[in-house]
């Protein structure tokens, strides 16, 4: 019986169109001396998948991804929010801004750009990657209530974040640290400690004795919001429902990170039902922490279920439009909601209700 090598050899001789130059059969077991050996002996090159080869086309051929690469940005998706920023004017400096599902971190390298000088921005994400520079991260589930507490408390100190300030004096008996610090720390907290003080053990929110509670009508704008915990000037939620790791859990480097957040699933349901789930949540930490007159942006796949949510956006914010930019891709069904000057009086039953 003939081996699978003399076969193929023969059956190329002789099947081949015409023209094709046969070169001479070898019978050897596994010679390298002629030509014909050598090119079947040969190992065979091994080829990137049509899928990726396609996404590699198109990522050469896209405008956007090319101009990220040539401005320094982490991915085409920043186009996305300048091109927002441009029309609706989100940013100022001086903010501070919570960036959810910051990763690789192209939004935070815009809004770091906007709020500078002394802007600060906060990024949260499941993925463990490198975040830009003036970016603080916390990596975790933001779905996650223990998570949220933690991003909570993390901008309601308004010290954190924040690069300090080098202060230098010529006098041969400068500053002490502690005075140092007690002029990098604003008036609120000075205020706050003195009346800690002066208070001892008493509980918070209760006035002293003999002294008249203040109405909230009578206390500045700036200290209720405050008072209630609502310090952030803008929240952008860019977050993807993430696929659910099977593997590469040795993996926990910051530049080749398993964890990867998915586009689409080939679902559009799944991925509209997913992306309405985060934006509830990034409302609800809104909610908690925008400050009145703040911002809010947040991506979506399109579905029966955007109508609801731009219901209870109406009812926190003043202005609330829909949006696709240019940079986004024709064939995806992703958008945004975007949500302009939250309003102070509405209350959570309000929001949320059905």
């Amino acid at each position: 019986m003939l081996s699978r090598r003399i076969f193929r050899q023969f059956t190329d001789s002789v099947l081949l169109e015409p023209g094709y130059v046969t070169r001479p059969l070898c019978l050897a077991a596994r010679c390298t001396s002629c030509s014909s050996c050598s090119r079947a002996w040969a190992p065979r090159a091994r080829h990137a998948s049509s899928s990726s080869t396609r996404w590699k086309t198109r990522q050469g051929n896209d405008f956007f991804a090319r101009e990220a690469r040539v401005q320094g940005l982490k991915s085409r998706a920043a186009f996305k929010l300048l091109e927002l920023n441009e029309k609706h004017k989100l940013f100022k400096p001086g903010q501070t801004v919570v960036d959810l599902g910051f990763a690789p971190g192209s939004w935070s390298q815009v809004a770091v750009n906007r709020t500078t000088p002394d802007g600060r921005v906060i990024g949260i994400d499941l993925i463990p990657a490198q975040p830009p520079r003036g970016v603080s991260t916390i990596q975790g589930n933001f779905l996650s209530p223990a998570i949220q507490d933690e991003v909570r408390a993390y901008v309601r100190d308004p010290t954190l974040g924040r690069p300090r300030k080098q202060t230098i004096s010529e006098e041969p008996d400068g500053l002490t640290e502690e005075q140092v610090d007690e002029l990098e720390r604003g008036y609120i907290d000075i205020e706050r400690q003195a009346h800690m003080e002066g208070v001892g053990m008493e509980r918070l929110g209760q006035p002293p004795e003999g002294s008249e509670s203040v109405s909230d009508a009578k206390m500045p704008l700036k200290e209720r919001d405050l008072r209630d915990g609502r310090v952030v000037d803008v929240v952008l939620s860019d977050m993807s429902e993430p696929w659910d790791q099977v593997a590469g859990f040795y993996k926990k480097s910051l530049s080749d990170p398993y964890f990867r957040m998915m586009n689409t699933s080939g679902n559009p349901f799944r991925d509209h039902a997913g992306s309405m789930d985060l934006c509830m949540a990034a409302l609800t930490f809104a909610f908690d922490t925008v400050k009145t007159g703040g911002h809010f942006l947040c991506k979506f796949y399109q579905g029966p279920e955007e109508k609801v949510f731009e219901t209870k956006l109406k009812r926190l914010f003043t202005k609330v439009s829909r949006e696709k930019p240019e940079s986004s891709r024709s064939a995806s069904k992703e958008a945004y909601f975007v949500a302009l000057r939250r309003k102070e009086t509405p209350t959570r039953e309000d929001v949320f209700r059905e």
